[in-house]
């Protein structure tokens, strides 16, 4: 069966062991790894991962085309990435580089309101979100928090209400530590979700059911690697009662079908 992690963060090699020192440090979390390439290929090889989606989160405004122009060069790198860009809600220019996301073959737009500290449904993303919506370029948004209320799922359902045809992947099964609520505000739209970081902190009765509400068609497989371990992960999805189609939906097939494969 193949496995495509459609969750996992990568940094250049002189960044990755600060960078994921201050992911931790964010959420008050530990990881044995560090977001480098190899790390990733390496740790994602050893749990039967084949293909991983590059997600990048642009903290500062200014800083957006260079954490771009990262992923393009690392995709170009490996057959075995894809990639989504990333924007900032208060940069300039930002027709300007969600055209160049396109025309560089990423795949999509990441967003972190929690580290970008805006609303997920704050009115300055809405030039972004009908850009989106109109193109059919997809928008993978991190979603729920312990302690923020930037990415609470009743602010991405208020952004889907407003914009009936953005694509959105909604992270962490919709919303991390409000997995009711974010049920309760997403489960009647055609939004999918990813499973990285919610395995760790649920039994695994939950996690299934959480999964069959959603429907697997809808859910996508995911690492959240560094601060996620791929083997961990692999392990919680192979360890659930699925079907043999649910299994396959969720390990690949619903992010070959998102990327066009």
């Amino acid at each position: 069966m193949e496995l495509f992690d459609f969750h996992a963060h990568v940094y250049p090699d002189a960044l990755a062991e600060r960078a994921t020192r201050a992911t931790c440090d964010f959420y008050g979390l530990d990881t044995p790894a560090i977001g480098s390439v190899e790390q990733l290929l390496t740790r994602g090889g050893q749990a039967g991962i084949d293909r991983f989606l590059l997600l990048p989160v642009a903290v500062h405004a200014t800083g957006v085309r260079r954490v771009n122009e990262f992923i393009v060069q690392t995709v170009a790198q490996n057959p075995a990435f894809f990639g989504y860009g990333t924007v900032h809600p208060d940069m300039q220019q930002l027709q300007e580089e969600l055209e160049y996301i396109r025309a560089s073959g990423l795949r999509g737009v990441k967003l972190h309101p929690d580290m970008q500290s805006v609303n997920s449904d704050d009115a300055r993303l809405d030039e972004l979100y009908a850009y989106l919506a109109e193109t059919g370029l997809p928008l993978l948004i991190h979603c729920g928090d312990a302690t923020r209320d930037y990415s609470h799922p009743r602010r991405l359902r208020r952004a889907l209400d407003r914009h009936r045809h953005l694509r959105v992947i909604a992270a962490h099964l919709g919303g991390w530590s409000h997995w009711d609520e974010a049920l309760e505000c997403l489960g009647d739209t055609e939004c999918f979700v990813d499973s990285s970081s919610c395995s760790a902190f649920m039994p695994p009765e939950r996690l299934l059911g959480l999964i069959r509400s959603y429907g697997a068609s809808r859910v996508l497989f995911g690492t959240d690697f560094p601060v996620g371990q791929p083997l961990p992960e692999v392990q919680a999805l192979m360890s659930l009662p699925l079907s043999t189609q649910e299994r396959e939906r969720i390990a690949s097939g619903n992010a070959r079908e998102l990327l066009g494969l």
